[in-house]
C-alpha cells in the first residue's frame, strides 16, 4: 500500500470522532447536569451543588434548584467542578497540522501586498486532527492567530501578520464563529530583524501605517480617481486597518520588554487604539501602569527565561503581579496547536506563583471570552450562553484532572482523538482490521 494511502486511512478513522460530533450538533437535545459544583464565572459565581440545563445547544438554566423536564437526559457530576469550556488563546489551532510541513500550515500568509488583510479564516480546517485533541483537555473554543514574526521561519517586509478568528472546537463547517476578531502586530526584536531598522523604527512604522489609513479613510474619492498621493500599503491593507483606526477592531500587539510596552500604550492612547497586549514578558516591572491604563494582557506564565534582550526580567510570577494590580489578564499556551490544551495547565502554573485560582481559571474562560469579543455567546454559565461546559475529574488547574464530559454548544462530544484511535488500532492486533489489511 502507498504512502498516500496508508495516511487516508489514518485520517478517514480520526475524522470520525468529529462526524460523531457533527451529528449530535443537527439535533441537540435536552441535557441536566445535576449535583455539581459549578464555577460559573459569571454573575452567580461558584454554586457549591446545583444543576445546569440545557437545551437546544443554549444554556436553558442554571443553580442550586432548578426543575427539570421530564425529557431531559440527566448528568449526575456529584463529587465534579464543571466549568466553562476553555478558550486557547493566540494559537495556531485548526490552521496547521505539522509545524515541521510548511504545506500543512495556513497560519503564516500575510506578504508584503497582503499584511493587515490577510484573513487567517479562510484556511482554518474544521476537521482538523488537533482539534478532537483539545477538546479531549477541556478546550472549547480558541482565537486562532495568524503567525508573528518571532514563531516560525517566514520571513519577509511585512508588518502586520493579518486578522485573527474565533473557532469553536465542534468541528462543524460553522465552527468559526467570529471572522476578523483582532488585527495582529509584532513590535519586537523579530519584527524589527525582518523589517530593518530598530524596535523604535517598527513602533514608528506601525505608526505611519495606521497614519496612512486614516488618509486614506479621507480621502478616497481621490485614492480612486487617482487624484492623490499613492500610499505605501495596498488598498486591501488600508480597508483592513480601518477598523482598527476607528476603534472598532482590537489590536493585538506582540511586545516583550518594558520600553516597548510603554511606548505602544503611548501610542495607542495618542491614536485612541483598542489595544490588547500579547507577551509582555517584563510586563511585572510597569503592573500599575498597565493595570491604569485598561489594556488587557495575554502572557505566557511559563515564560521565563531570558530568550533575548527584551526578554531580560522574564519571570515567573508575571501573571500574579499583573493581575493584583489591577490589570485584566489572559493566560495562553504554546502558539502551536498540539499543545492547545496546556492552557489549563499554563493557569495552574500562574496560581503557584501567587495568582488566585479564580482569576486563573477566569484567565481562560471569562476573560478572553470577553476580551476577544464572544462573551456574549461562551465563557460563562449563565443563561442564553452557548452550552460549552466541561465536567471536570477534579481541580481543572491540577494535571492529574481530566475531562470527563464535554459539551461544545450543547453537544456532548466525544472524548476520542487520533492519538487514541491509533493506540487503540496497534494495542489491540486481533480487533477487524479494514479491507486493505486482512490477508
Amino acid at each position: 500500500m502507498s504512502r498516500r494511502h496508508t495516511l487516508m486511512g489514518h485520517t478517514l478513522m480520526a475524522a470520525a470522532s468529529s462526524l460523531v460530533l457533527l451529528a449530535g450538533a443537527a439535533g441537540a437535545e435536552t441535557v441536566a447536569i445535576t449535583n455539581a459544583r459549578i464555577e460559573t464565572m459569571g454573575p452567580a459565581g461558584e454554586i457549591s451543588s446545583g444543576t445546569i440545563l440545557i437545551r437546544d445547544g443554549r444554556i436553558q438554566a442554571v443553580g442550586a434548584s432548578i426543575s427539570i423536564p421530564a425529557d431531559a437526559r440527566r448528568l449526575d457530576a456529584k463529587g465534579h467542578i464543571v466549568t466553562p469550556g476553555l478558550v486557547a488563546s493566540d494559537t495556531s489551532l485548526g490552521a496547521g497540522e505539522v509545524e515541521g510541513e510548511a504545506s500543512s500550515n495556513d497560519f503564516a500568509g500575510a506578504t508584503a501586498e497582503m499584511s493587515a488583510s490577510f484573513d487567517v479564516s479562510l484556511g482554518i480546517n474544521p476537521a482538523s486532527m488537533l482539534v478532537p485533541v483539545a477538546r479531549v483537555g477541556g478546550v472549547t473554543r480558541a482565537l486562532v492567530t495568524p503567525e508573528l514574526s518571532g514563531r516560525g521561519e517566514k520571513k519577509g517586509e511585512k508588518l502586520f501578520a493579518g486578522q485573527a478568528a474565533v473557532v469553536d472546537m465542534s468541528g462543524g463547517t460553522d465552527s468559526i464563529t467570529k471572522r476578523r476578531a483582532v488585527l495582529v502586530v509584532d513590535v519586537g526584536t523579530e519584527a524589527m530583524e525582518h523589517l530593518g531598522g530598530s524596535h523604535g523604527g517598527v513602533l514608528q512604522l506601525l505608526e505611519s501605517s495606521l497614519e496612512e489609513a486614516a488618509s486614506y479613510a479621507a480621502n478616497k474619492g481621490g485614492y480612486e480617481h487617482g487624484t492623490h498621493r499613492p500610499y505605501r500599503q495596498s488598498k486591501e491593507d488600508l480597508e483592513a486597518l480601518l477598523p482598527v483606526i476607528q476603534g472598532k477592531m482590537p489590536l493585538l500587539v506582540g511586545v516583550h520588554r518594558v520600553a516597548d510596552i510603554r511606548r505602544t500604550l503611548e501610542l495607542g492612547k495618542r491614536l485612541k487604539l483598542k489595544l490588547i497586549l500579547d507577551g509582555v514578558e517584563e510586563g511585572w516591572m510597569m503592573a500599575p501602569e498597565i493595570a491604569a491604563s485598561g489594556v488587557p494582557v495575554v502572557v505566557d506564565p511559563l515564560a521565563n527565561l531570558p530568550r533575548d534582550f527584551e526578554s531580560l526580567n522574564a519571570r515567573l510570577e508575571n501573571a500574579a503581579i499583573l493581575q493584583a494590580a489591577g490589570a485584566t489578564v489572559v493566560i495562553k499556551g504554546p502558539y502551536v496547536g498540539h499543545y492547545a490544551r496546556q492552557v489549563r495547565y499554563n493557569a495552574g502554573n500562574a496560581v503557584a506563583h501567587g495568582m488566585p485560582w479564580p482569576a486563573a481559571l477566569a484567565a481562560i474562560t471569562a476573560t478572553p471570552a470577553k476580551v476577544f469579543g464572544f462573551n456574549d455567546r461562551a465563557g460563562t454559565i449563565e443563561p442564553g450562553r452557548d452550552a460549552d461546559l466541561v465536567v471536570w475529574s477534579g481541580d481543572p488547574l491540577e494535571i492529574l484532572s481530566v475531562a470527563e464530559h464535554v459539551f461544545v454548544r450543547g453537544t456532548e462530544a466525544p472524548l476520542t482523538s487520533r492519538a487514541q484511535d491509533l493506540a487503540h488500532r496497534y494495542q489491540t492486533p486481533d480487533a477487524a482490521l479494514p479491507p486493505a489489511y486482512r490477508n
